[in-house]
């Protein structure tokens, strides 16, 4: 669902859509339900699900908080997909479910002592990545929650070469030291998403920095054992695609710009820059590029954006109530008040412009 709606937001296959919209829909409202428990909670081991599986093929049972957060995800994929096709009714329930799903994980699988989602509901007590990144991306955690989450990440499993992706070895020997690329995406995003550019990057140093470093250098690993070691020795994959999340998230975090419909009919741009002092970068719409650069220093932060046919966005500038933001040359926004630009307004956190549609587009924020 969730790869379904990503393809849709950066093409806008509406073919695709409603070719694929009944499987969609029967997955949602059929099989989900027959291994949903009476918490409302995902449960591995109803409906002849209890093998090994996901992405490791890891023995964990019964409610697993990685499957149901990304469940809570797709859910509100689904919805942004039936709206767009005019479901409207099937949006509704899907909304609704997302919001019973998230209030089941936050009731049964929050551990209050840690500050950490739990791996699992059943057996030893750990707290996985997956589970906790994906929770925040989600949107599953609220603020608190993804502060916490995210320092217990950081205090259990961080490694010179990464965040491990368990914070004990309950699971299997050397898990707690065992990293993989695939499963730091959504902690990596987390990190963004809940103001902690710093951390982000730090992991992604060292992270994709131990790969540059040690041989074969450069190419992505299918993940990093103890010590920095290949976790499967000559049978690890040194070139895998799981690992490339850094790229999206380098893309839509970093330098901040991504689709907010289907085919960038409308999108965004909301960089979250930390000590990265410039960035550029382009992003293939079905009409053109949209192409973003900015440049952070000391005397503000300016971007310049070239937008194409046929798209509208809005840009949300880092920064505080009380920057002044010149469009152009034109002072459009001063002293922490709406200037004679009724499109600028200073709203979570960022000053932000709405509605640019084609062009080119320059902005600076900065202190008088």
């Amino acid at each position: 669902m969730t790869c379904s709606w990503d393809y849709v937001l950066y093409t806008g296959d509406h073919a695709y859509a409603a070719q694929y919209y009944p499987n969609l829909r029967k997955v949602l409202d059929t099989w989900y339900p027959s291994v949903t428990d009476d918490a409302g909670l995902l449960s591995k081991g109803l409906n002849g699900t209890g093998g090994y599986g996901d992405y490791a093929f890891l023995n964990r049972t019964g409610r697993i908080t990685y499957y149901n957060v990304l469940y809570v995800h797709a859910l509100n994929n689904a919805a942004g997909l039936a709206r767009w096709l005019g479901h409207t009714g099937d949006a509704v329930r899907w909304e609704d479910r997302a919001v019973r799903v998230a209030e089941a994980v936050n009731a049964h699988l929050w551990d209050e002592e840690a500050g950490a989602y739990l791996d699992s509901g059943t057996g030893a007590v750990r707290h996985a990545q997956d589970g906790n990144g994906i929770a925040v991306v989600a949107g599953v955690a609220d603020a608190g929650r993804a502060a916490s989450a995210l320092a217990h990440l950081d205090a259990t499993t961080r490694q010179p070469y990464g965040n491990a992706f368990m914070d004990n070895d309950t699971i299997f020997d050397g898990a707690s030291r065992r990293v993989y690329a695939f499963t730091s995406y959504p902690e990596i995003v987390a990190r963004f998403e809940a103001g902690r550019a710093d951390s982000a990057l730090d992991q992604i140093r060292r992270t994709y920095g131990w790969m540059d470093r040690n041989d074969p250098g450069i190419t992505n690993w299918e993940g990093i054992g103890p010590d920095g070691s290949l976790y499967e020795d000559a049978y690890t994959s040194m070139a895998h695609g799981w690992s490339t999340g850094v790229l999206p998230a380098l893309t839509h975090q970093l330098l901040g710009a991504r689709p907010t419909s289907p085919g960038y009919a409308t999108w965004e741009v909301r960089p979250h820059p930390g000590d990265v002092v410039w960035a550029q970068g382009q992003l293939p719409t079905p009409n053109g590029a949209l192409q973003v650069s900015w440049q952070n220093s000391a005397a503000g932060f300016t971007v310049t954006l070239k937008v194409p046919a046929g798209t509208r966005g809005s840009l949300a500038l880092p920064g505080d109530a009380n920057k002044t933001v010149v469009r152009e040359g034109h002072t459009v926004r001063w002293d922490g008040r709406r200037g004679a630009d009724r499109s600028v307004r200073f709203t979570n956190g960022r000053i932000t412009l709405s509605d640019l549609g084609p062009g080119v587009h320059t902005f600076t924020a900065g202190h008088r």
